[in-house]
């Protein structure tokens, strides 16, 4: 048995190493041992099957549709505005809160993508840098994805190596227990250290120059901007965007005065920076005046960059004539000529060489026409794709059905995910292709194959000997020094190697160091799995951490400025909470 546990270890450290290295991708490196051990004849097909089989992937990939319905919907945005409509001195701290909040029933990785333009966008209008506001949003979705049993991926791997050790999975508000304190004295740390540690990083410079684009908005009929004056809609002192001008029934208004009311079907023309485009097709009420080309649009898409070229097909035509969607399965919203505005609607627009075009395309469409001779230049773009906000009241009860089902004891929380996924599909918030594209089968791979590592490691008896040296460690401490003892080694392997395969490695310790102790082994393994989720120390420990990285311009050692208060609240609260009786 000896032999097989040194065998075991070794193929456990190899993986650790390769990971914090960098060297393989957490799936590969996860992945790649599972199968290893197979083959080596340390774990049998059930233990190499368990986590495919058990429910935490299927959740995790439902969970993704939902969140991606939500984004879809831009069900968020309007509430986000709101706050950040707000005084400013207090806005951002309403906005993390926010964040916290929704974090705990909405992946936080959707959550961060929608909210990095409008918070940037935000801080350089009340004269801050987003260096100030990016890490503080990262961290506070990490502590609000810590409350709930979907608030996180690492909560349903440690869900699934408790019940593949033969105890109940964790529970919907089960977390509570354990991350409650933690992230409320962690939410206050980062209101009250953040604008003071964090650095002023400038804003940079792109290679270069944003091009000023025209694009044409249409007022929905019975939306929330009827009736509303262009001042009062929020519409009149956009950073980087202009309002050029209102078409009404064939009738030009330009320039527009702050008190024009606006009326459904208005054709509204503005000018200014793609990112500006990009985030003023989430207002609520408007739509691009291409939108049906959009919707027309199947699968997951984004947006890209194309300027014409002089052998482009295009030239001479207007949008409309070249048949523009059918003929490049994209729809183009935007236009940017140099040396002269574009006047009057952009599908009625004729192409020159040189324009710059921004169309919402599918991922192959760089692919497709990177050789050709229609564009000079294909540039994608890391914006979210367009939003539907019209569906955003269903895609909200969709997600609430999702989070609160589970919670009365209606049906589990595969079983509201299944319905959730499906009821985003059935009401048209996403079509199949769009629901399977925002699946990271990725995640759902490493997930499933860290839980078949941890079976494993429990069935060979790695788990109890790494228990034995924590509690002849940290055990003369009692409870309280065997429960530090898990947080801490949760803790260094969720930033050395993935959280997934933290969590797959500590649970099991944790449950045999709980059960060696006297401890509550429920107890236990929730602190072993929000640990792992505690992820503030780098930009490559958790994916929200990577996504702020470049917008906010950091430098690696910045995220040690919050990061370590805020490993320091989770090193002192959490072993207390695992030790209670």
């Amino acid at each position: 048995m000896w032999f097989d546990q040194l065998i075991f270890a070794l193929v456990l450290a190899v993986m650790v190493a390769l990971l914090a290295l960098r060297r393989v991708s957490p799936t590969m490196g996860v992945v790649g041992a599972l199968g290893a051990l197979f083959l080596l004849g340390l774990i049998d097909s059930t233990q190499l099957l368990v986590g495919f089989a058990g429910p935490a992937p299927a959740t995790i990939a439902c969970l993704y549709v939902v969140a991606a319905g939500v984004d879809r919907a831009g069900a968020l945005d309007r509430p986000i505005r709101r706050i950040l409509d707000r005084p400013s001195g207090s806005a951002l701290n309403r906005l993390l809160l926010a964040a916290a909040a929704v974090s705990a029933v909405v992946a936080n990785t959707p959550i961060v993508a929608m909210l990095i333009s409008p918070l940037t966008s935000w801080a350089e209008r009340q004269r801050i840098r987003p260096s100030r506001v990016l890490i503080p949003l990262s961290y506070a979705t990490l502590l609000g994805g810590m409350l709930t049993l979907i608030g996180t991926s690492t909560n349903l791997v440690g869900s699934g190596v408790l019940t593949s050790l033969g105890y109940d999975p964790i529970g919907m508000v089960e977390p509570l227990r354990v991350a409650l304190p933690v992230t409320i004295v962690g939410l206050v740390v980062i209101f009250v250290l953040g604008p003071r540690v964090l650095p002023d990083r400038g804003a940079g410079v792109d290679n270069e120059v944003e091009r000023p684009y025209t694009v044409s908005f249409r007022v929905v009929a019975n939306g929330p901007l009827i009736d509303r004056s262009v001042a009062d809609a929020g519409l009149r002192d956009l950073p980087g965007m202009y309002l050029v001008g209102v078409e009404r029934e064939g009738e030009l208004l330009a320039p527009v005065p702050p008190a024009h009311e606006l009326r459904g079907g208005d054709l509204l023309s503005f000018a200014g920076q793609v990112d500006r485009v990009v985030e003023l097709q989430r207002t609520p009420g408007l739509v691009f005046e291409e939108n049906h080309h959009i919707d027309a649009l199947d699968g997951a898409h984004g947006w890209f960059e194309v300027v014409v070229g002089p052998g482009s097909s295009l030239v001479g035509q207007t949008i409309k004539e070249a048949g523009f969607r059918s003929r490049y399965q994209a729809a183009v919203v935007a236009l940017h000529r140099s040396g002269s505005p574009v006047d009057g609607r952009l599908g009625d627009a004729r192409v020159r060489v040189g324009d710059a075009l921004l169309v919402v395309a599918d991922s192959g469409f760089r692919d497709r026409w990177k050789d050709r001779s229609d564009f000079l230049l294909i540039r994608g773009r890391s914006e979210a794709p367009p939003a539907l906000t019209w569906m955003a009241p269903l895609s909200l009860l969709i997600l609430a059905g999702v989070a609160g089902l589970p919670l009365i004891g209606l049906v589990s929380v595969l079983k509201a995910a299944v319905l959730g996924a499906v009821a985003m599909v059935l009401a048209g918030v996403l079509t199949p292709r769009q629901a399977r594209d925002s699946v990271d089968l990725n995640v759902v791979l490493l997930i499933a194959a860290a839980i078949g590592i941890g079976a494993g490691a429990e069935s060979i008896g790695i788990p109890s000997r790494l228990a034995d040296v924590l509690l002849s460690s940290f055990g003369q401490f009692g409870l309280w020094g065997s429960a530090l003892g898990i947080v801490i080694a949760s803790l260094l392997l969720t930033e050395l190697v993935s959280n997934a395969a933290a969590v797959a490695l500590v649970v099991p310790m944790a449950v045999r160091a709980a059960e060696q102790s006297g401890g509550d082994v429920r107890l236990f393994a929730l602190g072993a799995t929000l640990a792992a989720s505690a992820s503030f120390l780098t930009p490559i420990g958790y994916q929200t951490n990577t996504m702020v990285y470049g917008p906010g311009r950091y430098h690696f050692a910045d995220y040690l400025r919050l990061g370590i208060p805020l490993t320091l609240v989770v090193v002192i609260i959490m072993p207390v909470m695992m030790s209670l009786d």
